[in-house]
């Protein structure tokens, strides 16, 4: 029985990766096709498909590894809320600014630990 789980555990898991690539290729192209609509090329734009390939590398990723590495989520998470913050514009509380930022700032400190800790494994390896 346990392997019959594992089994479909796994299938399951390699369709998922699959829907999620397809759509995420499919969020890369209409995010292309406004920009073309628009005439215009934003910086929040530019994000957006920044994180549609964060996501297509993650999954790529996992695929070679059967892994998935804690920093790419966090540096989608990190784009994400500089996005966010950019499509905020001018019109943004200055507090919720600075609740944004210090977001950013904490998942970027853990970006800073958790490759420190993975180069400690490393070494340990040696």
């Amino acid at each position: 029985m346990n392997k019959i789980a594992t089994k479909t555990i796994t299938v399951v898991e390699q369709a998922l990766l699959i829907v999620i690539g397809a759509l995420t290729l499919l969020g890369v192209l209409q995010e292309i096709m406004n920009i073309y609509r628009s005439g215009e090329i934003r910086l929040a734009d530019l994000l957006l498909i920044f994180i549609y390939t964060e996501v297509i590398g993650m999954i790529g990723v996992f695929y070679r590894t059967r892994k998935i590495p804690i920093i790419l989520p966090i540096f989608i998470g990190i784009t994400g809320i500089s996005r966010l913050i950019i499509l905020q514009g001018k019109e943004m509380e200055p507090i919720t600014l600075l609740y944004e930022s210090s977001s950013i700032l904490i998942l970027a400190l853990a970006c800073f630990v958790v490759r420190a800790v993975m180069r400690g494994q490393d070494d340990e390896d040696l």
